[in-house]
């Protein structure tokens, strides 16, 4: 079974972020983001992809983008104009990650059969926004929460929720 996972983080309000960057930093989310996304593709938007200083390592990268001669500043990623243009680059059967911003969220909502939140315990002032999780449509599968510390400024959950 092919599995399409929407992976973010996000606030209380489930804001995502502000003028195309995060409104947080939390180390250990980051190291999760990684080791669960680690040598799988990543779909995302454009501007997602422009926020990253270069291309996440060891991860294929299909940046979607209305933009029919969108150039990338990095080659090594596949560029398509749709959400289902950047699933056909997917086999059957392989796991794939939906990475944002919040306009492909919303898109992907529907095809996705699982979505891996962290939920910030905080509400922020943004622009992005990650979609309502209808609990009629997913089931929440696993809970961890984490205080907050000297490294991470806020209370943060991380939740697994399957499509029922």
């Amino acid at each position: 079974m092919q599995d399409i996972i929407l992976i973010a983080a996000a606030a209380e309000n489930d804001a995502l972020g502000q003028d195309n960057d995060l409104l947080w930093h939390l180390p250990d989310d980051f190291k999760r983001f990684k080791r669960l996304t680690l040598g799988y593709k990543i779909i995302m938007g454009r501007k997602t992809f422009e926020s990253f200083p270069k291309p996440l390592p060891k991860r294929i990268h299909i940046v979607i983008t209305r933009d029919r001669n969108y150039s990338p500043k990095f080659p090594d990623c596949i560029v398509v104009h749709s959400l289902k243009e950047a699933l056909n680059h997917v086999d059957k059967g392989e796991t794939t990650y939906i990475i944002g911003g919040g306009e492909i969220y919303q898109l992907a909502l529907e095809i996705a059969n699982k979505i891996e939140l962290t939920r910030i315990h905080h509400e922020f002032e943004a622009d992005t926004f990650f979609p309502r999780i209808d609990e009629t449509q997913w089931k929440l599968v696993a809970s961890e929460y984490h205080a907050k510390d000297d490294r991470h400024a806020y209370d943060f959950t991380y939740l697994s929720y399957e499509k029922k």
